[in-house]
């Protein structure tokens, strides 16, 4: 049974908070410069409505927030580490990839973008290159945040288990996957690989800032 959302009309035929998607469309269904969007619940919707909506656009307000409960149960990020994170437009699409201290954001390390790839691959692909950097540092216990399960698996399987298809446009990626698959099989490292809780801290520090 899909959740339940609540939708906030800031500009439309009526403003207000909506608790059904067709009667939000009616409001603004060509209706010149709508301004909408969709919450998690209603608490949330309604404290919304009371701003403005520049303060929500471009921002994921689908997943419901953390208590104060929760996010203390889960505790705060390891400033002393490293984040990584990746970008990509489309699925497949130009991708990149970056590290930045967790910090103050200093950028460590990019790369792309590169044709034809994956979100999921440019994690895989930040995470070794940030794990290799760290060994050649010999910064053997700092650790490493991402906010990508998927790459997090992948890096402990030591194989991308991507099905992306590849071809003359993307062999320089397929050639970079292979490379950081051997550095993992010929390599240890002692790092910690840490999940990014972003429901409690918000975006990682890598991001890209283009959600």
């Amino acid at each position: 049974m899909p959740k339940k959302k609540f939708y906030v009309v800031w500009n439309g035929r009526k403003k207000g908070v909506f608790t059904s998607w067709k009667v939000c469309k009616a409001q603004i269904d060509g209706f010149e410069g709508a301004q909408y969007k969709s919450f998690a619940n209603l608490n949330e919707a309604e404290i919304a409505s009371k701003g403005k909506y520049d303060d929500y656009k471009g921002k994921d307000t689908k997943k419901p927030t953390l208590s104060s409960k929760e996010k203390e149960k889960i505790g705060r990020p390891n400033l002393e580490s490293i984040s990584v994170d990746a970008a990509c437009s489309g699925n497949p699409g130009k991708m990149e990839y970056r590290g930045v201290l967790t910090h103050n954001k200093q950028q460590l390390f990019i790369k792309g973008p590169f044709a034809k790839g994956t979100n999921n691959i440019g994690e895989f692909l930040a995470l070794v290159h940030g794990i290799a950097l760290l060994k050649s540092k010999n910064q053997h216990n700092l650790p490493i945040y991402s906010d990508s399960k998927i790459a997090m698996s992948w890096v402990k399987k030591k194989q991308c288990k991507t099905n992306l298809h590849f071809d003359a446009s993307n062999k320089d990626l397929l050639e970079l996957i292979k490379r950081a698959e051997k550095w993992l099989k010929e390599n240890t490292y002692k790092n910690p690989i840490l999940k990014w809780e972003t429901k409690a801290w918000g975006e990682i520090p890598a991001d890209f800032g283009r959600k």
